[in-house]
């Protein structure tokens, strides 16, 4: 197996390339348009063939360019799954000899899918709650609660959590840590997450005010 990890440092935005080396078949997990020449490159140095290309969620209006270029990434050929996932037995996707369990997590936004590979759960925004800088409130905040504590929460502790936005946070957590810890669903039930979440200022489109994002 091949396992890659890009990081963008000026948004924070870390996307995934997952690759059966035996078959040379390809995943990329919420990968950038602007990113495409690099993961062109990346995927000519294995010589891998790319099946599916998976978003957990998208800001594309948000950010700059990035609308446009999805179609550089439509053109790389493979299957775009976002929104909702395409119909599946068992809502599984296969490259080579791996799978892909299609999950559907809406709240973050309203389309939100996470993906598990093996004991990895790539969840995109799910867990950032106030601090993605294109959505510092969820836009379906009890829709985010089911979704973390019913489909994140209640896989095995060890899983591992990889995130779509890294700024001032860690790129990967585990399930255990969350459970426990994290700020908003650790020690805090629905209803006390639901005020805190209210009390959040309104989201603000690119250029208007600057939206004052919570420690």
């Amino acid at each position: 197996m091949y396992f890659r990890l890009l990081h963008d440092d000026a948004t924070g935005a870390v996307s995934y390339l997952l690759a059966d080396l035996d078959t040379g078949d390809a995943v990329l997990v919420d990968p950038r348009g602007n990113d495409v020449p690099l993961l062109l490159a990346m995927l000519d140095e294995k010589q891998l063939r790319l099946r599916w290309l998976l978003r957990t969620h998208e800001h594309d209006d948000q950010q700059r360019g990035e609308a446009i270029a999805l179609g550089a990434l439509d053109a790389l050929g493979a299957t775009r799954v976002q929104h909702q996932a395409p119909p599946l037995e068992d809502g599984v996707l296969a490259f080579g000899h791996e799978h892909l369990r299609v999950l559907a997590t809406p709240g973050h936004t309203a389309g939100c899918l996470s993906f598990l590979w093996r004991d990895r759960l790539f969840c995109g925004g799910l867990l950032v709650v106030d601090a993605c800088p294109f959505q510092p409130r969820p836009a379906l905040p009890q829709a985010l609660w089911d979704s973390v504590t019913q489909q994140v929460f209640t896989l095995p502790a060890e899983t591992l959590l990889f995130c779509g936005h890294a700024q001032r946070s860690r790129t990967v957590t585990n399930v255990m840590e969350q459970r426990r810890w994290h700020p908003w669903f650790g020690a805090a039930g629905r209803d006390e997450f639901l005020a805190r979440v209210a009390t959040l200022p309104p989201f603000q489109a690119e250029g208007t005010a600057p939206v004052a994002l919570h420690a």
